[in-house]
């Protein structure tokens, strides 16, 4: 019973994570549209129906029932259309719907049409979106997805500084009984295995490598760099054993072991076979330490993250392809692939209900999942898609351009873009996005990606 309960307890922690996160996403969207002048007459958390609301000012402040994303409603974020009398609004979030429409009824004023209750209401039109500097426009669309940033900057600082990252230390984890090479298709030690060089040199788990053939070590790395280019030969190592200096002497031995790149992946040569090497090894795995890291590894990381996220959403179609194979299939999820709100859920709730790890070290991996999911937010939100954030900077940016080289050319200016001739491309992204959301979701569920 108290196992389903910490697993309640880690998805409710992400649910109102990420609820905090939409949340701030779009206050990131309304604090510069007020300032700015923007009549901002929606404020929502979630989709579907109302769970609570309240009018302040000009602006209704709820929350919904789904809580899979967030929205503000902007008079006038599309222009008045040329031709007739009709303008538009809309609404901007990570996910967005349109439910507004304005229509402009003079120079100076503008009809709001709330399409949920018919209501009318008289603006006045220079309040409008379309009707500000283009940096301004670029300045909201960006307030978003750069509070996401920020969140994610300080929960990686929480992360970092203050629960610190496991890492290996100079402590003995492990010794392997016997020596198989990479690509052996063997998994258990047999009767013609090699014995581990480091167990027949008396190496146990526990050991603190202090030297190897009188070079001190710092760092596990370092160990593994002399094992490795030491096969053969004889060599001198110095242990702290329960206190007391204890010198070994072993002989590493030449094996194939992989190639790793700097972020522990196994390397792919042209045809994507494993590339390997022979190289000395011992046999031996370091015990890891949780150390607190400065803060100048807050950003590094923070960007690392951004970069696997823009990686995976550059090859999202082949990643879909590859979670439908699974879904549908014999095949395996990729667990580095995307995942839905859902997979994220289960992932929480197996952190929280994994009683052979400390509780901080739950914690820490939680505040790492808020991190993460607020990375994705941001970088999702600026593709250059409507009806995302970048698209929507996407759309001002060239007008800004357009009006550049009408200006530098002495031609009349081309007045805003309206980008409302896009809405059916916007209808075919949030569909596509719809179809994507429901896959991921299935496959969260008949085959989730795990941590056990």
């Amino acid at each position: 019973m108290e196992t389903v309960l910490l697993y309640l307890l880690g998805i409710v922690i992400i649910v109102v994570g990420l609820a905090l996160s939409i949340g701030l996403h779009e206050i990131g969207h309304l604090v510069p549209a007020k300032l700015f002048g923007v009549r901002v007459s929606q404020y929502m958390i979630g989709f579907g129906p109302t769970l609570f609301s309240r009018k302040r000012g000009e602006t209704q402040y709820g929350l919904k029932a789904i809580p899979l994303g967030g929205y503000i409603s902007m008079a006038g974020m599309f222009p008045p259309a040329k031709e007739g009398a009709r303008s538009r609004t809309a609404t901007t979030g990570i996910m967005q719907s349109l439910v507004q429409d304005a229509r402009t009824s003079s120079a100076d004023t503008m009809v709001a049409i709330d399409e949920a209750t018919g209501e009318e209401t008289v603006i006045d039109e220079r309040r409008a979106f379309y009707r500000l500097p283009v940096y301004k426009r670029v300045i909201i669309m960006l307030g978003g997805p750069f509070m996401n940033l920020v969140i994610a900057v300080v929960l990686y600082a929480v992360l970092l500084c203050g629960f610190g990252l496991a890492q290996p230390s100079t402590t003995v984890g492990s010794v392997s009984e016997c020596v198989l090479p990479a690509s052996s298709q063997q998994q258990e030690c047999g009767p013609t295995s090699n014995p581990a060089p480091g167990l027949a040199a008396g190496l146990k788990p526990g050991d603190q490598i202090v030297s190897m053939n009188g070079t001190a070590i710092t760092s596990w790395a370092q160990a593994t760099s002399i094992i490795r280019e030491s096969a053969s030969d004889d060599l001198s190592i110095v242990v702290n054993r329960d206190g007391s200096p204890l010198t070994l002497t072993a002989s590493p031995l030449l094996t194939e072991r992989y190639v790793y790149d700097a972020q522990g992946t196994i390397r792919k040569d042209a045809s994507g076979a494993s590339i390997t090497e022979d190289v000395g090894f011992l046999g031996i795995g370091p015990a890891s330490e949780v150390v607190q890291q400065p803060i100048t590894a807050v950003l590094p990381a923070v960007g690392d993250n951004i970069s696997r996220v823009t990686h995976l959403i550059l090859n999202l179609p082949q990643r879909m392809i590859d979670v439908v194979n699974a879904a549908f299939g014999p095949n395996e999820r990729d667990p580095n692939g995307p995942i839905s709100v859902v997979g994220v859920g289960r992932l929480a709730g197996e952190i929280t209900s994994l009683n052979t790890i400390p509780i901080v070290e739950r914690a820490s991996a939680l505040v790492g999942l808020v991190a993460s999911l607020n990375v994705a937010l941001m970088v999702f939100n600026l593709v250059p898609l409507m009806p995302l954030d970048g698209g929507h900077v996407a759309g001002a940016l060239f007008e800004g351009i357009r009006r550049f080289f009408a200006k530098l050319f002495g031609r009349k200016d081309p007045g805003p873009v309206d980008t409302a001739k896009i809405i059916p491309l916007t209808f075919v992204v949030a569909s596509l996005l719809i179809v994507m959301s429901a896959i991921l979701i299935y496959a969260d569920i008949v085959k989730p990606i795990s941590i056990l």
